[in-house]
């Protein structure tokens, strides 16, 4: 399977998840070692200050030392897509210019969150951070997060116009997932990734681009092996690495959800795996998300072990 539009990014880009000490602070060695894991894992790029790095609880300090740490770790072997995380344009717009200033060489944004934005406003938007800043842009597609759907028109008239080079769908929205890859399968350059973990070799079989999946972060290669596949045109292989990682992604279902949070279970789970893994040395969250616990740790270990991990 060849891309007939030369996409610029492709391949695997997880979310990097941000380690913390058990006092809290941004575990900097751990953020290093993660590093290491992924690229060594073959992922084609680190996406930093995601949904799976706990962007929205990390202060403007934390969020500089992230990208810096990641930034020196990776020293320009894979690039840096970060996020810019704010809820307005302008904001934006100033968030952007300090994560290009430490080190990213492209940009994720999602629609204005809080504000309420009709369609006009969301294009609007992407239009005014990419005039402003004249960096690659991804257009991160997450209602869940933002409550606002970007819409199949407004990505192809960005894409159209090379205000982004890309979409990261975390929609859900098969239908509209689908139709996307139909309405920009021949832009010159123009890369759409799903951010779901269990359905990459589909959505991979339906033209996209590659995947940025937090579970990546436990099992780089496992990904990277999925996708090379795809590309080679071995649906069997690829589905069968799929099955595989479909098991590994229940390590986010072994937390107790009266005690653990949706968010927490997961994020928390990837961080116990890593400790499992020998990664980082603490599985601690962002205030006021809890920790998992001994238990859960022991339900996550046994899962790695059983699909190869450990």
């Amino acid at each position: 399977m060849a891309f007939a539009n030369n996409p610029k990014y492709s391949g695997v880009i997880p979310p990097v998840v941000t380690p913390r000490t058990a006092e809290g602070a941004i575990d900097v060695a751990g953020l290093r070692a993660v590093v290491e894991h992924l690229i060594s894992g073959g992922v084609t790029g680190l996406f930093v200050l995601g949904s799976s790095g706990e962007v929205p609880y990390l202060t403007n300090t934390e969020r500089e030392l992230v990208v810096t740490t990641i930034a020196a770790a990776n020293a320009g072997r894979v690039p840096l897509v970060v996020g810019a995380n704010e809820q307005t344009t302008n904001r934006v717009i100033e968030e952007g210019r300090k994560m290009v200033d430490l080190g990213a060489d492209a940009l994720v944004v999602t629609t204005p969150y809080y504000a309420l934005s009709n369609a006009a406003e969301v294009e609007a938007h992407f239009r005014a951070i990419h005039a402003a800043l004249g960096v690659d842009i991804f257009a991160y597609d997450v209602p869940v997060r933002t409550h606002v759907k970007l819409s199949v028109a407004t990505a192809v008239a960005l894409a159209t116009d090379g205000v982004i080079v890309g979409v990261k769908d975390s929609s859900g929205d098969d239908v509209s997932f689908r139709q996307l890859l139909l309405a920009t399968k021949d832009i010159e350059g123009f890369s759409v990734f799903t951010g779901h973990e269990v359905v990459v070799d589909g959505a991979l079989l339906g033209g996209a681009h590659g995947v940025v999946p937090g579970l990546g972060n436990v099992d780089p290669a496992g990904y990277r092996r999925l996708f090379d596949a795809a590309v080679a045109g071995d649906f069997a292989t690829a589905a069968k690495e799929q099955d595989r990682l479909a098991r590994v992604f229940d390590i986010v279902y072994t937390p107790d959800s009266a005690r653990v949070s949706g968010g927490a279970a997961g994020l928390g789970a990837f961080k116990t795996a890593l400790v499992a893994q020998g990664i980082i040395g603490c599985n601690k969250m962002s205030v006021p998300m809890v920790d998992l616990n001994d238990s859960e740790a022991a339900a996550i270990t046994a899962i790695l072990a059983e699909t190869g991990l450990l």
